[in-house]
């Protein structure tokens, strides 16, 4: 997408016709986006709005200029605030919001940028944009440092504009795509070398999703229910309890590995693929950074976590939190501003089926929470029992 020769002037954000032509293929894509951007880039809204046929592209279009509008819209902080990862949170963010607002059925795609470019303030830092965007299928992430001096602000924010204009324009499928003309001094980034699992290391996505046939898509959305695990092994209580929660939910269901750990070291590649090849042929497997469910609620918003009753302990149990009942309840607090949800399995403990309605939870977050009862689910095995038994027969 950042491509084309450098313009004799770089002030004034004018639609040529090549823009305009661009802009016609995309409200006839029959794709619906919400468009989110802050710092700048703001022109490329104007563009799609000015050129005829707007209602069948844009769902939405907002400009959290502030920090405090922009952490509304995300519903949790993240710094630094002009970041490639902040960027990906908008747009999953945009494309969440896109699904609510559009009819049932209907493709949507998110698209968002964050950008610090020239205003009356000189900047310590690089001038630069950072545009994601997102999809059922996946996602892809823009970055662009810009020359500084190069530019006065019209020629910086047609810049942006044109990365902005040009990730919707791939991400709903018309190629090619916009004309960014850069400079020697300009600074490009579309992609991060290496495995999807290396760059979910390195932090350049956030999630890596491995599909029951064996193909792998990054920062793709998930909808539905999700059920996260160590999975070493995936046993029966897994699957009977996947099956379980998408029949009495009645949505999909994938699971969740996250290679970070509060007590352990990272799980490397290897041990990760390893553990992906449990969920060849049966239900999608997503792969993440997130330990804490307030970080994975950021991932996963509106999504009802699957989980069982010694995970659900330690969720509500201040213990867990260092003995800080406020963090506690700011980290409840967060995951229900995500529109996220539990579903509670009991188990077998010290000679007693213990299910959620057992604990003590403020009344504010008990709407989060429901409850499989012991009829609905019970299968008294764990990976640990598991592993013991495979070390004994291997012995």
């Amino acid at each position: 997408m950042l491509r084309g020769p450098v313009p004799d002037s770089y002030s004034g954000c004018v639609v040529d016709e090549k823009l305009r032509t661009t802009i016609i293929k995309i409200h006839g894509s029959n794709v619906k986006a919400c468009v989110v951007t802050t710092g700048a880039g703001a022109q490329a809204v104007s563009w799609l709005l000015g050129v005829p046929g707007a209602s069948r592209t844009v769902l939405e279009a907002l400009v959290p200029y502030s920090v405090k509008s922009l952490y509304g819209f995300l519903g949790y902080e993240l710094e630094p605030h002009v970041s490639a990862e902040t960027a990906r949170a908008m747009a999953r963010a945009a494309y969440f919001k896109a699904k609510q607002l559009a009819e049932p059925g209907e493709r949507v795609v998110g698209v968002a940028c964050t950008a610090a470019i020239v205003s009356d303030r000189p900047k310590k830092g690089d001038h630069r944009c950072h545009v994601a965007a997102v999809g059922a299928e996946g996602g892809h992430t823009y970055s662009l440092k810009l020359s500084k001096g190069l530019r006065d602000r019209d020629g910086e924010e047609e810049m942006v504009s044109r990365v902005l204009l040009g990730a919707l324009a791939e991400a709903v499928g018309v190629k090619p795509g916009v004309d960014v003309p850069l400079d020697d001094g300009d600074v490009v980034d579309e992609h991060s070398e290496g495995s999807p699992l290396a760059r979910l290391t390195a932090g350049d996505v956030d999630t890596v999703t491995f599909m029951p046939d064996g193909s792998v898509v990054t920062d793709a959305a998930v909808e539905g229910a999700v059920l996260p695990g160590s999975f070493n092994p995936v046993h029966q209580g897994h699957e009977k309890l996947s099956e379980v929660a998408a029949k009495v939910l009645g949505i999909p269901v994938s699971y969740e590995l996250s290679i970070g750990n509060v007590d352990k070291p990272p799980l490397s590649e290897d041990e990760v693929l390893r553990r992906v090849e449990q969920f060849r042929g049966k239900r999608p497997l997503v792969v993440t950074r997130a330990i804490r469910f307030f970080e994975k609620a950021r991932l996963f918003p509106g999504c009802t976590f699957v989980i069982g009753y010694d995970t659900v302990t330690r969720l509500v149990s201040a213990e867990y939190y260092g003995g800080d009942e406020a963090k506690m309840d700011e980290a409840l607090s967060e995951i229900q501003r995500h529109g996220c949800k539990f579903l509670v399995a009991g188990r077998l403990k010290d000679g007693k089926f213990r299910t959620f309605s057992g604990l003590s939870v403020a009344e504010k977050h008990l709407p989060m929470f429901r409850e499989l009862s012991e009829k609905e689910f019970r299968l008294d095995v764990s990976s640990t029992e598991l592993r013991q038994r495979q070390s004994g027969d291997a012995a």
